[in-house]
């Protein structure tokens, strides 16, 4: 299935963050989106997922025009949004959590599947995911992403502030879903390890793509060093 950004502006309250966005992500494939804060990259994200609506442009998902459609509408079409701050129900345990993501007469299955991914989580069914560490707490939010099985999985800074074994963690996860067909839109402060997994690469500066092409293209040091500020 393929995602694409087909000239899209947009923004919030009248101040514009994308202008004239063009992106690609093909089937089966990982794409790294790159750039400094502030750069357009969630608010892009918000956008492909159905939660922004754009000023101008479009959203094209395996060829039909989806623009102004619903997150559940876009899910429904197999297209998955992991926001950043993890995304899960604080109060609720964790088997809680993932009844609630799984498909209607499959919750068993669907719960096995998330701890096949992530083991520790069958060691926390009964604990409230709110008192989880903030590594099991992404892995909970990442779990959906694999008892849904979608087609295109966005992904907004899925690592951001967990400890770097646990973000190995998160990484191998990332490889997993690739090597099992989904596609992957990556936006990730480690820059070096975005590009690793990655096939293909868009750099966004103040809205606008300042480069397009294959991941091996980029040199990581030098973005990290010019738009992000790290890249380890």
């Amino acid at each position: 299935m393929t995602l694409e950004a087909r000239d899209l502006t947009a923004g919030y309250a009248g101040t514009t963050v994308l202008r004239g966005v063009d992106l690609v992500v093909p089937p089966s494939s990982v794409v790294a989106l790159l750039g400094p804060n502030g750069a357009g990259k969630t608010t892009l994200l918000r956008v492909l997922s159905g939660l922004l609506t754009p000023t101008s442009g479009s959203v094209v998902l395996d060829g039909v025009d989806v623009t102004g459609e619903s997150p559940s509408q876009l899910c429904g079409r197999g297209l998955c949004h992991v926001p950043e701050g993890r995304g899960i129900f604080p109060s609720l345990t964790v088997r809680e959590n993932l009844v609630l993501l799984s498909t209607a007469g499959k919750e068993k299955a669907s719960i096995e599947r998330a701890v096949h991914a992530f083991p520790r989580l069958g060691e926390r069914l009964g604990q409230v995911a709110g008192t989880l560490s903030g590594g099991e707490q992404q892995m909970l939010a990442l779990a959906r992403t694999y008892m849904q099985s979608p087609s295109v999985i966005l992904l907004d800074e899925v690592s951001m502030g967990l400890a770097p074994r646990i973000v190995d963690d998160i990484f191998t996860f990332l490889e997993v879903l690739a090597a099992e067909g989904a596609s992957l839109l990556l936006v990730e402060q480690y820059v070096t390890r975005a590009l690793q997994i990655a096939d293909y690469a868009y750099l966004l500066n103040r809205g606008s793509v300042v480069f397009a092409g294959e991941a091996c293209e980029l040199d990581a040091d030098a973005i990290a060093a010019e738009y992000i500020g790290t890249g380890h």
